[in-house]
C-alpha cells in the first residue's frame, strides 16, 4: 500500500460538483492499494499516516503529528500511485490492486483512521475533483513495502 501525504491548510474533494470530503487543517492522503496488499500493510499506513510528526510544536520544530496538532484527514482513493513508468511512455497499472478488492481494503483504512481522528474522504473509483491549500508544502511518500 502506497500513500502521499501532504500536510494542508484546507482541502476537499468533489465528485460531479459536489462536495463528499473536506478538512481544515490536517493530511491530505492519497492512498494506493497494491496486488495482495494484507492487514500489516493497511496497519502500517495507518500507523506512519497518524504519528508522522509533520506539525510544528510551541518552538517551531516538525514535532507534533496530525492528532495532536488538532488536524484531521482526508483520503482519496488512487490507483495511479501504483503506475510504473520504467518502460515506455504509458504506465503500467499491473501492480495496482482490482477495483473490488482494492475498494475492500481502502474502507476498511478509512475505518481504522475514523477510530482515532477525524477523517473525511473522497469516492472510491469515481473521478474526482481535489482542491488543496499545500501548508510548507510538506509532502511525503509511504510505502508499506518500504520501498523507499
Amino acid at each position: 500500500m502506497r500513500a502521499v501525504v501532504q500536510r494542508v491548510l484546507s482541502a476537499e474533494v468533489r465528485v460531479d460538483g459536489k462536495i463528499t470530503g473536506s478538512i481544515g487543517r490536517g493530511l491530505l492522503v492519497y492512498v494506493g492499494v497494491e496486488n495482495f496488499d494484507v492487514q500489516p500493510d493497511l496497519d502500517y499506513i495507518a500507523s506512519k499516516v497518524t504519528g508522522l510528526r509533520v506539525f510544528e510544536d510551541n518552538d517551531g520544530k516538525m514535532n507534533l503529528n496530525v492528532r495532536e496538532a488538532g488536524g484531521a484527514l482526508l483520503l482519496v482513493s488512487q490507483f495511479t500511485l501504483h503506475g510504473d513508468c520504467r518502460k515506455g511512455r504509458r504506465p503500467s497499472f499491473d501492480k495496482a490492486e482490482a477495483p473490488q478488492r482494492a475498494g475492500v481494503l481502502y474502507n476498511e483504512l478509512v475505518r481504522t483512521l475514523r477510530e482515532t481522528i477525524e477523517t473525511a474522504e473522497g469516492e472510491f473509483q469515481a473521478q474526482m475533483e481535489v482542491e488543496s491549500i499545500n501548508d510548507g508544502p510538506i509532502t511525503i511518500l509511504l510505502d508499506s513495502r518500504k520501498l523507499f
